[in-house]
């Protein structure tokens, strides 16, 4: 028992350590990665979503990646690399957390956690895109979580570009209207964005509620009656 609780403290802990380092000496504001990215000419794009990537890993804020990529880039290209970025990390976080911890969680598993693994591993992408679209929830430690439980790595990359693409859009052109003054481009971006929220809320529990209504009424039914199953 002790080695896999000790195998879950280590990444904990190696994970918090990166991002206090990342947060002291990486270049995590706007214009820290315009300084970082601008000079590297057509390659920017594609070092920005390796660089924006390993930032998100470290627990630097998705927003503020998208609001950057869309003052160096514009919205349209912006908006790309932003979605790119966040599948980038999302699978990254997934193969670091499954190698780390993966089989730790199986051993510490009590049943209902193994239940709750179970029914993300089968519904993982619908439980990706919700988790995604629902505001003011941070990505990295999800997909931490999603390497933990063991989720398919399509899963979370597709999951990720469907359910990111919205509130990347929403970031990169405010972003963008930031530099350029455009108000209708940050009207737009902020219309998008509590659209998705709204959405991704009511979407949420809606899929909450069903899960309910299919699987409480036999808990119920079965302490009610104090059925046990036969061996």
């Amino acid at each position: 028992m002790r080695r896999p609780a000790l195998r879950l403290a280590v990444l904990t802990t190696a994970l918090l350590a990166v991002a206090l380092l990342v947060i002291l000496f990486a270049p995590v504001s706007r214009a820290g990665l315009a300084d970082a990215i601008e000079p590297l000419g057509w390659f920017a794009p594609a070092a920005f979503v390796v660089v924006a990537a390993l930032l998100a890993m470290a627990f630097v804020p998705g927003p503020i990646l998208s609001a950057a990529s869309g003052v160096l880039f514009g919205t349209g290209l912006g908006f790309v690399v932003s979605v790119l970025s966040s599948a980038l990390t999302s699978v990254l976080c997934l193969l670091v957390a499954r190698r780390a911890g993966g089989a730790a969680v199986d051993e510490l598993s009590g049943e209902k956690v193994a239940a709750l693994a179970d029914l993300a591993r089968r519904q993982g992408l619908l439980v990706v895109v919700l988790q995604r679209l629902v505001p003011g929830v941070p990505d990295a430690p999800f997909s931490y979580l999603y390497g933990l439980l063991r989720l398919k790595v399509w899963q979370v990359g597709v999951g990720t570009l469907l359910g990111s693409a919205p509130r990347a859009f929403s970031y990169t052109a405010l972003g963008d209207a930031s530099v350029t003054g455009d108000a209708g481009l940050a009207v737009i971006a902020g219309v998008v964005g509590t659209a998705v929220s709204v959405v991704g809320a009511v979407a949420l529990t809606i899929v909450v509620r069903r899960y309910r209504r299919t699987h409480e009424p036999q808990v119920d039914d079965d302490r009610a009656g104090g059925t046990v199953s036969s061996p």
